[in-house]
């Protein structure tokens, strides 16, 4: 079916004049008449019919403008509905977060964009870096927010950094190093609780020895979760070494306490990595764009 051609007739339906339909449109009288003849050819039905100087409507011309009406109706909530996708207004956006974002962060930037964007459904994946960085490669999210930073640069990615916090070394408050300055050689004697392997974290730690030439740390307790690892180190054991985001608040309450390694100063990136050739979605661009406003510490 020609669709121009049922659009001028239903024009002429609504308007009940050939006349002001050309008005509307801005097509000759001439052309609208020729357009209609070949839809009532090509449907095989009579849809017009003269009327003293004018038209009207034959019975199956008026139920067919009734269809066409809700047909038409249709195509506007189609436009308006690709224009609501377009303005990132509803739709799906789909992340990967490490650990620090997905507990730290996140919650309150989502809180934040959902009010604004309320039909816009959020999907995470709460993860580790090497998984995040999996997710984003082939496809299964949008985007990866990260905390660290990869010793090798994954091809087909690209790295925005937000933000840097500290990295810190933590104990509880009767360690014999709480509050203390050391060395690190001597920092790298103590067990260490941490993540599991794949964790940016517990990555650095290891780099950081190696940089130094020193043997790699002994992991004595491992845990899955974030939560476990600082947990048990409050209960008394070990030390952890963690970014500030997440241990500030248990410092400045007591519950844990820094250790000041001597000649080391590191900061973790709070970054957001998205691949390098494939345009991210307008939902998921407004996302980035109100999380790139955010301030760490006020």
């Amino acid at each position: 079916m020609n669709l121009h051609a049922l659009r001028l007739f239903y024009t002429i339906a609504r308007t009940r004049s050939v006349t002001q339909a050309s008005e509307q449109l801005r097509i000759s009288q001439p052309a609208i008449t020729v357009q209609v003849k070949k839809l009532e050819k090509e449907l095989g039905i009579r849809l017009l019919r003269p009327l003293g100087r004018g038209i009207t409507l034959t019975d199956a011309g008026e139920e067919i403008a009734r269809m066409a009406h809700r047909l038409f109706g249709l195509e506007q909530q189609i436009e308006r509905f690709c224009g609501r996708v377009q303005e990132g207004e509803i739709g799906q956006i789909s992340l990967a977060a490490t650990y620090l974002p997905a507990h730290i962060l996140l919650p309150n930037w989502l809180s934040r964009f959902k009010k604004q964007y309320e039909e816009v459904e959020l999907v995470i994946h709460t993860t580790n870096s090497k998984e995040a960085l999996r997710l984003l490669t082939e496809m299964e999210v949008d985007a990866a927010i990260y905390g660290g930073v990869p010793e090798r640069m994954p091809e087909g990615v690209q790295m925005e950094e937000l933000f840097r916090d500290e990295l810190w070394f933590v104990v509880a408050p009767g360690h014999p190093y709480a509050n203390q300055h050391i060395s690190l050689v001597t920092m790298m004697q103590e067990p260490f609780v941490m993540r599991e392997v794949g964790s940016s974290t517990r990555e650095r730690l290891l780099s950081l020895c190696r940089t130094h030439n020193l043997p790699a740390p002994r992991i004595a307790l491992q845990f899955n979760g974030l939560h476990e690892a600082i947990q048990a180190v409050i209960a008394g054991y070990g030390a952890n070494f963690v970014s500030s985001l997440i241990v500030r608040d248990e410092v400045q309450r007591g519950r844990l306490c820094r250790v000041y390694v001597d000649e080391v100063e590191l900061f973790n990136t709070i970054a957001v990595w998205t691949r390098a050739e494939d345009p991210l979605p307008m939902g998921a661009r407004n996302f980035l764009e109100m999380i790139r406003s955010f301030k760490p510490y006020g």
